[in-house]
Parts: C-alpha cells; structure tokens; sequence
C-alpha cells in the first residue's frame, strides 16, 4: 500500500518550514541590524549546503540501504542545529547555527524524493497529489506567519519555526522505507550518466533557474516591505505563488499528456525571464506584482516536476539518490548560492530593479540551454505529447 499521507504530512511540514524560514527569516536578520551582504552570505548558507550535504547523505544511503533512517537523523540534527538561534544573535554564532541546521537539513529532501517515486513506481501523476500538500504547508505558515509579524516582534519567528521542524522529526518517524526497483540488466554507472549531453544540459539549465530565483528568495520580502507593503500583504503573494504552484502538480498529469518535458521546461524558463522583470521593476503595481506570482507555477511547479521526472528516468537503481542528490546541490545547492551572494552583493549599489533583472539573464541563458541541449524526440521528450 501506498503511505499516501504519511508522506504528504512529511512534505506539508518540510515545506512549511521554508514558508516560515526564507520569507522571514530575513526580516528577522535586518532586526539585528545586519547589512544586505551579511544577510546574503547567511542565507546562502543554505545554498552551500545543499551542495554538500545531499551527496554525503545520497552516497551513504546508496550504499547502506537505509534512506529512512538518514531522513530521522537528519530531522532531530537540523531541529538541535536550529536552536543554536536562540542563545545568540552575533553573526558568528548565527553562521555557526545556520551551518550546522543547513548541513542536516538539506539532507532529507532528495532521499524523500527517491522513497517518494519507489512507493509510487514512478508515477507522476499520484507524485503531483503528495507533493501538492508540501505547497499547502507552505501556504499556511506563511500566511498564518505574515500576520502575526504585523502585530508580534521578528524574534517570535524563532518560536513559531522549531515547533515546524519539530513536526518534521515527528513525520519522519513514521515514514517507511520502500523497496527498491529491481536493477537494470547493465545498469549505467555515475559517470556514463553525466557524460549524456542531455544531463548535462539539464543539470546546467537547473544551476540557472535556481540562480535567477536568488534574489526572490533572499530578498523579495525586504523589497516589498521597503516599497510599503505590510508583511501581511508579503505572506498573500507568498501564497499567490504557491497557489499557482498547486494547480500545476494537479494539473501534472493532464500537462505530461499534451506537451513533452522540453515543452514544459522550455516555457518555464521563458516566464523566469519574464518573472524576474516584472518583479524588479514593476514593484509599485500590485497587480503586475501578483501576476509575476503566479507565474511561480512555472518556474518552480512546472520546471521542478518535469526537472526531477527527468532525474528519476535518467538515474536509475542505485543511482537514483545521488542522482536525486545531484540535482538539488547543483540547482538548489550551488545556483541558489550564487544566485543569493550575487543579489546581495548587487542590491546596495545597483539597487533592486537591476538585481532581478540580473535574475532574469541567468534564467534567459538557462532557456537557450533547454532548447539547445535536450533532445526533440526520444524517451521522455518527443514532440508529440504523451510521451512523458
């Protein structure tokens, strides 16, 4: 049987817990007084994390067999690791507590991504249902988030954060482990694997998208505080995007059926360049603000479930979590950092409008890799729909 909602309860508070932690938790950060750049390299903490983390963990759950038992530790670890922000507020102790929460934090989320997809025998559609209440989670923290930081200091933010990784070491607990595809007759190895020109075009093109998305997640809220926005307001577009964001892993199914991965990911770089424009530059229309929300349907929803659909088909068997593990540090990990210190390096001399349209550039270069790289037809990508 599928443990439908054991896993959807483990996605809806791993995704809470980036609902209450990147919208905010800058806010919290620019209460102590901190300047843009240290805002940046504390954030980006997170990035260079997950450059590391999930490799370790992937290549060690590869090889011991035990996901499940890796995705506890790490919940009990990042929960110790969070509550280092509470005896401290220098930024060497917060850059202590922040590496130490990222390093088991970021370890989690590709393991459960394989368990996911082995429970499910790889199939997207039912994917799209459990993956969907992780952008619930989101939704309610950081609506629910917003408002109480209208009416209550940045520090209760703290309080409200570890009862959600609390939450987490508690779904963690009750997930199981699933069983393991049968390998394939010659099954590929590592290298063979990242030697394909399509993954690499993949994996280069997930390096930009997350980049373009830097200065959205380190700085998006502080930009529309400081254009008069109440942080109410803030958590509303928040869950705009993440409402969007929902309608696309339902939609998943029926989208998979129409269009190919290339198609998809194509258009979901094309609204990343629009996205980042409006963002930058059109901050005192509220409407135009909302649209480029929505628009996060695409440039996260629709580009991460076509991005790990090709991961899951590309690295099979045991190569699967270090597969999944790759992505994340590559895109999530690594782009997201560069992404985050570009923006905070950029935001004070050149201000916000041209620090997203940078964002905007990195998405524009990672569009001409999708159209240039990946194949036209073939397993997963052929131009007549259906296929994938």
């Amino acid at each position: 049987m599928i443990p439908f909602w054991r896993l959807s309860a483990y996605y809806f508070f791993y995704f809470a817990f980036i609902g209450a932690f990147a919208p905010y938790f800058t806010l919290y950060l620019q209460s102590l007084a901190f300047a843009a750049a240290d805002i940046a390299v504390l954030m980006s903490l997170m990035q260079v994390m997950r450059i590391v983390a999930p490799n370790l963990w992937g290549l060690i759950a590869d090889r011991a067999g035990r996901r499940v038992a890796i995705v506890r530790i790490s919940a009990v670890a990042s929960l110790a690791g969070f509550c280092g922000f509470f005896v401290t507020d220098s930024f060497i102790g917060i850059f202590v507590a922040m590496a130490l929460m990222s390093f088991f934090w970021s370890a989690a989320l590709p393991l459960v991504e394989g368990l996911t997809f082995d429970h499910l025998e790889g199939s997207m559609g039912r994917y799209g249902k459990i993956r969907s209440w992780g952008s619930i989670g989101f939704i309610v923290a950081v609506m629910a988030i917003g408002y109480a930081l209208d009416v209550v200091a940045e520090r209760n933010l703290l309080w409200m954060t570890a009862s959600i990784l609390a939450g987490i070491v508690l779904c963690a607990l009750v997930i199981p482990e699933a069983a393991k595809p049968p390998p394939a007759a010659r099954p590929a190895g590592l290298l063979a694997i990242l030697r394909r020109r399509e993954v690499q075009a993949l994996l280069s093109a997930c390096f930009l998208m997350s980049a373009a998305h830097g200065a959205l997640y380190v700085f998006y809220s502080i930009h529309l505080v400081d254009a008069g926005y109440s942080k109410g307001l803030v958590g509303w577009m928040w869950t705009l995007g993440v409402l969007a964001e929902i309608a696309v892993f339902v939609a998943m199914p029926q989208m998979l059926k129409a269009f190919s991965l290339r198609s998809i990911l194509a258009f979901s770089f094309a609204c990343a360049v629009l996205r980042f424009l409006v963002i930058g530059w059109a901050v005192d229309s509220p409407a135009l603000l909302a649209a480029a929300q929505l628009m996060h349907g695409a440039t996260f929803g629709a580009y991460h479930a076509a991005a790990i659909a090709a991961i899951h088909r590309w690295f099979p068997g045991r190569a699967q979590s270090r597969g999944q593990a790759l992505y994340g540090s590559l895109s999530f990990g690594a782009g997201g950092m560069l992404g985050g210190l570009v923006s905070g390096v950029l935001w004070d001399p050149l201000g916000a409008a041209w620090t997203f349209t940078l964002g905007s550039g990195f998405a524009l270069a990672g569009l001409l890799l999708i159209l240039a790289g990946l194949p036209r037809s073939g397993p997963g990508f052929a131009e007549d729909g259906g296929k994938a």
